[in-house]
């Protein structure tokens, strides 16, 4: 499956809310609509983010009857401001929108602009699957014959532009290499991205899965079912600490209190050097993700609710993060900035 795609002036975007039931795909044909697609999870995923705003802003780009440089810089920059306004917390969108802002930073003509932009939209996706691919071939070698593996939230192809995904791609590269393992996907409330998105591409690839409910892993992990966690992240800072779906943090302390290994697997584009913990905006999503399962209502009315998108898990709580330049292990402050530099 292809997670999104450009071409022709035209975004397609894989509707994930309709999954596993229904394959469908959105055209979108302004960067408003991709925008759109993006608030409302039709496209999630820290990697696929990054690659819908780039798409988004080759729309803009595109769409543009601009015939100066101000112009035409002005309408982009626009663009990228309603981007940047769709998810504040993962950074690899933030991190795509700059890459293709810094192709207009000097005036030269419009039509050349836009080539350029166009390539570099499509040079992101491209380098994702490679990135990811490559990020699976490190994180492999540390799934052993015989591996029970949990999952939180979904980290394969889904979120990435296709094929592998980053958590979820380690998984596929060490099944191709024919080595027997299981997994265990947790559903992730509230929008069970585990039991919709990563059962379905699991069971798409023969790869043996089974679906628990959230509450079930300490169960799994006191009765020595679990061989080692694997999770993505949407944005992991200079010391280690990881922002990821909310319910992270709890699988981690499990797997520290069980003694299992729990592996982080991010792209380089995932890592976000400079900014403080306290600076880190958490989205906060509907409560209706909360206090209903598509329309019908599970909770009391007037009740109220929270719903935080993201938690912080601490570096300590991770036993080496996996990324296309290898695997690093602590001590992160040191070991992050050296592997990515390279």
């Amino acid at each position: 499956m292809k997670t999104v795609s450009y071409s022709e002036g035209i975004v397609k975007i894989l509707d994930q809310t309709l999954l596993p039931h229904k394959i469908e795909y959105i055209t979108c044909q302004t960067y408003e609509e991709v925008a759109r697609c993006i608030e409302v999870m039709k496209i999630r995923g820290a990697p696929a983010l990054g690659v819908a705003a780039a798409f988004g802003l080759a729309l803009a780009s595109d769409k543009s009857g601009s015939k100066d440089f101000e112009n035409f810089k002005k309408e982009m920059t626009q663009a990228a401001v309603r981007i940047r306004k769709t998810r504040p917390t993962a950074v690899n969108l933030f991190w795509a929108i700059e890459r293709i802002m810094n192709l207009i930073r000097e005036p030269e003509s419009v039509e050349a602009l836009k080539e350029k932009i166009r390539r570099e939209a499509l040079a992101i996706a491209q380098e994702d699957f490679e990135i990811n691919r490559s990020l699976g071939q490190h994180g492999a070698t540390l799934i052993k014959e015989g591996f029970n593996i949990l999952t939180h939230c979904n980290a394969g192809e889904l979120a990435t532009s296709g094929e592998y995904g980053t958590a979820l791609g380690v998984i596929k590269v060490a099944w191709e290499q024919g080595k027997k393992i299981h997994v265990y996907a947790d559903e992730t409330r509230p929008r069970l991205q585990g039991a919709r998105l990563t059962a379905f591409e699991l069971h798409q690839n023969k790869i043996p899965v089974t679906v628990i409910a959230d509450t079930m892993a300490g169960w799994l992990f006191y009765h020595k079912k679990i061989n080692c966690a694997i999770v993505g992240a949407d944005r992991i800072l200079k010391n280690g600490t990881t922002i990821n779906k909310i319910g992270t943090y709890t699988v981690a302390i499990l797997a520290n209190y069980h003694n299992i290994p729990f592996y982080v697997a991010a792209p380089k584009s995932t890592f976000d050097l400079k900014t403080d913990e306290k600076d880190v905006v958490i989205e906060e999503r509907d409560k209706s993700e909360v206090t209903h399962i598509d329309t019908y209502q599970i909770t009391p009315s007037g009740v109220p609710v929270i719903n935080p998108a993201f938690d912080f898990t601490p570096p300590k709580l991770v036993t080496a993060f996996i990324t296309e330049k290898g695997i690093i292990y602590p001590p992160y402050l040191q070991n992050i900035k050296k592997i990515l530099s390279q």
